[in-house]
């Protein structure tokens, strides 16, 4: 008998995964090549938001007034165990509950691939940020999400969508950011990651 694989939403597909979710930390790490941790150490001493945050993946390598944020209450429920010092908050990326211009950065990592118009949150970031603050985000090269195992008989797939590297860079020009740094992961001769520093205007 094959195994049923459903396609769920973000908030039910994290919520039913985040007990194995951090089995696949090095694997995460495989589609940055460092390159991102070298661009997160330079925030050291902001406010910074870890939008998207899951189980906290990168708050080891952030420093400051750290607040982490994510849909899905049990990926945060892990989180909190693992970084009891941190704040962490269950929010809308493309709603968020911050006042404008709360915070001196914005890291989106493994996000926008779940974000089917990464323009709306864009918009969205751009409003929490403060005049001259860096946003920090990846676009990963995911035409279709990967099957997740959650038992035996059961496997999900969790909703994603495809972005090309120029429509990403567009649509942050569109919304007022510019682009200082832009590197890509490859495996071959095909990028896996698109990896982004702007500034608000």
């Amino acid at each position: 008998m094959s195994k049923q694989s459903n396609v769920v939403k973000s908030e039910e597909g994290y919520d039913m995964y985040a007990e194995f979710y951090d089995k696949q930390g090095s694997y995460l790490s495989s589609f940055e090549s460092e390159k991102l941790w070298m661009i997160l150490k330079n925030l050291k001493g902001k406010k910074i938001l870890d939008l998207g945050c899951g189980t906290g993946r990168l708050i080891p390598i952030l420093s400051g007034e750290i607040i982490g944020a994510d849909v899905s209450e049990k990926m945060l429920a892990i989180a909190k165990k693992r970084f009891p010092k941190i704040k962490f908050l269950k929010e809308d990326a493309l709603n968020l509950s911050f006042e404008d211009e709360s915070f001196d950065a914005v890291v989106c990592a493994f996000l926008i691939v779940h974000i089917k118009d990464p323009a709306k949150l864009f918009e969205e970031v751009y409003r929490v940020i403060k005049p001259g603050g860096v946003f920090v985000l990846t676009n990963i090269n995911q035409r279709k999400g990967p099957k997740l195992e959650l038992n035996k008989k059961k496997t999900i797939v969790i909703q994603s969508f495809y972005h090309l590297p120029q429509h990403v860079r567009e649509a942050l020009k569109e919304n007022f950011f510019t682009i200082e740094k832009e590197e890509f992961v490859y495996e071959g001769e095909v990028w896996v990651n698109q990896i982004i520093l702007a500034r608000k205007k």
